[in-house]
């Protein structure tokens, strides 16, 4: 990839989430919980636009892809890391979401500059993975105490889910290679 490919306006909006993810840390153990939304709020536009932008300029490709997701598998993991330091969810869901995502890469094969390869449960559990952060952030910032159960909760479902798209993985994998 030249670098004029590399430097996209999408690319940079992944950077800015790239820039989020320190100070949204801090801001949760700090229990900044303002910046912490202004910061998870920063996260979610950049992710919601930086596809769409890469596509309206038509300046796709495997790698920006793999920038994408992998800033979005560290956001999130930094981001549930943070939430059970802080006792609201279960410290497993950290561990389990960065081995999902290098499944899901080398599965992929987007270390070869192949496109990333979508399930319907590994993308149901990428957009839950930032609800639960949201929610987390959201219900300290409003002192909505009342959460922490269904937030705890939520991380347990999260966990088997997880482990679920992983074991589906697999299997694919398996049957894939089986049938060559």
């Amino acid at each position: 990839m030249t670098q004029q490919q590399w430097f996209t306006w999408a690319n940079l909006l992944t950077l800015v989430r790239v820039a989020t993810l320190l100070p949204l840390v801090y801001s949760m153990l700090h229990g900044l919980w303002l910046w912490a939304a202004v910061l998870f709020t920063i996260a979610v536009v950049t992710d919601v636009y930086d596809g769409k932008l890469a596509r309206r300029l038509q300046q796709t490709s495997p790698l920006g892809g793999l920038f994408d997701h992998a800033t979005d598998a560290l956001f999130v993991t930094l981001g549930c890391w943070a939430l059970a330091h802080i006792s609201l969810i279960n410290s497993i869901l950290p561990w389990l979401i960065p081995a999902a995502f290098v499944q899901y890469m080398l599965d992929s094969k987007a270390l070869s500059g192949v496109a990333l390869r979508m399930s319907a449960i590994g993308r149901s559990n990428g957009v839950a993975y930032y609800v639960l952060l949201g929610t987390g952030i959201g219900a300290e910032l409003l002192g909505w105490t009342w959460l922490r159960w269904p937030i705890a909760v939520f991380g347990w479902v999260l966990v088997v889910t997880t482990l679920a798209s992983m074991l589906d993985r697999a299997i694919t994998l398996v049957r894939t290679r089986s049938q060559r």
